[in-house]
């Protein structure tokens, strides 16, 4: 295992600017090695010197199939530069330190206990017990570790800062433990049932697959226990277009309800056609048996229902035009998602305000912008939060400006797609001349 010191003395000689080129974007560099310095003082400060692992988790995007996961539909996501970063190393016996950048607290769990506690619902605690119990249960080791971890996924940017953190931990696990061994799925299983059993939020699998596996993916739940990914090998850099987000700076705070919704209509429109998941259904299926459906789910769960159809039928039409490069083609399935995610599935606005409305706002503003050109649509889970925007190149900074006079300095955030191969930074991933 490699120690700080030796981190912080690559960093500073430059020797692991070729791996930050390729984690994140040109001009983030001088602040990344930064960051990492700084998180390696920490360590050292709160920990001691000696061996050290320095491990990251990216956040993700959704870039089609919005609330298609759960009804073992298709998705394409990609995972992105904003990451969660850790610096770690094995501690006698069971215990589980982690000092977080910006709070004061340490969290401390012990992993002889893996049972969930319900004091701990919505806390990182929870996340971590939970991870450690989805390793334990597949067979994995899991013991006691300390680290000091940093995020910059943003929270509620709909970029899964959660999934990141629970990737995280998980890898923390694996690589310290298990020789790294821990598979993307085994480590994205673990993640979700951290987040549904012990944190206490419903989801599917979308999330911390695309975390844990990276690159742009296209993801098949129709086999829940063994989705069928396959990395689609695109390089939206080339296309004369920006990918980016756009915080509207809406809270998700109180929005479970909205989202469990979700899946719970879908799954009542299903049942009513002998069904136990939306997939396999057709749209004429659902037209022929509306009137049960209503009668099983409301007008809300046959919207949804469709939607569902569409949108997995969408998604897997998405990589196949990325794969061919038919950017101009991907883009109107974007405009399409995008106006289904509005109409048929109402996830841009929450019923609990129905005055706060910053999601369309956005989306409004964007389309009248581009006036054609580029795309637009909801972001993740949706009801508050993001947008995404397919911006044309010369037109990003006008753009950003626009759209950050209404929501604030810092709102627009390009996007840079991370690839896999940098789970954990080694120094023997450097060349003999400090190169990557």
């Amino acid at each position: 295992m490699d120690t700080a010191a030796a981190y912080a003395e690559a960093l500073r000689r430059g020797a692991l600017d070729p791996i930050l080129v390729k984690l994140y974007r040109s001009v983030d560099i001088a602040a990344q090695r930064d960051r990492y310095l700084d998180l390696l003082a920490c360590f050292e400060s709160r920990v001691g010197p000696g061996p050290a692992a320095l491990i990251l988790a990216p956040g993700r995007t959704e870039l089609g199939g919005n609330h298609t996961d759960h009804n073992l539909g298709v998705v394409l996501a990609a995972a992105v530069h904003f990451d969660c970063l850790a610096v770690a190393r094995p501690s006698d016996g069971n215990m589980v330190r982690i000092q977080s950048k910006g709070f004061d607290e340490e969290i401390v769990v012990d992993v002889s206990d893996l049972a969930p506690r319900s004091g701990e619902k919505d806390t990182s605690m929870a996340l971590i017990r939970g991870v450690a119990a989805g390793l334990a249960e597949s067979g994995r080791k899991v013991a006691g570790f300390d680290a000091c971890v940093d995020g910059e996924v943003p929270m509620g940017a709909g970029l899964s800062s959660s999934a990141a953190f629970e990737i995280l931990v998980g890898r923390i696990f694996s690589e310290l433990f298990n020789d790294g061994e821990c598979t993307a799925l085994e480590l994205a299983v673990a993640g979700r049932a951290a987040e549904n059993d012990y944190f206490g939020k419903p989801c599917g699998l979308m999330d911390q697959l695309s975390c844990a596996a990276q690159g742009i993916l296209s993801i098949d739940f129709a086999d829940p226990a063994r989705p069928a990914m396959h990395e689609v090998d695109f390089d939206f850099g080339r296309t004369g277009y920006r990918l980016a987000v756009v915080d509207t700076g809406g809270s998700h705070a109180d929005l479970t309800p909205d989202y469990a919704a979700i899946p719970d209509e879908m799954g009542r429109a299903a049942r009513a056609l002998g069904r136990e998941h939306a997939r396999g259904l057709t749209v004429e299926a659902v037209l022929d048996n509306a009137s049960r459906i209503r009668e099983a789910a409301g007008d809300r769960g046959v919207l949804r229902l469709i939607h569902f159809i569409e949108e997995t039928d969408r998604a897997a039409e998405q990589a196949e035009v990325l794969a061919a490069g038919r950017m101009e083609d991907f883009l109107d399935l974007v405009r399409r998602s995008g106006d289904s995610s509005w109409r048929l599935l109402q996830n841009c606005i929450s019923a609990t305000d129905p005055l706060d409305q910053p999601i369309p706002l956005a989306l409004t503003l964007t389309e009248r912008f581009l006036h054609g050109q580029g795309a637009c649509r909801i972001q993740g889970g949706g009801f508050a939060g993001t947008i995404q925007a397919y911006v044309p190149e010369d037109r990003f900074t006008a753009y950003t400006a626009f759209m950050e006079e209404l929501f604030g300095r810092g709102a627009v955030m390009p996007l840079k797609v991370r690839r896999p191969g940098f789970e954990r930074i080694a120094l023997d991933m450097l060349d003999g001349e400090g190169g990557a």
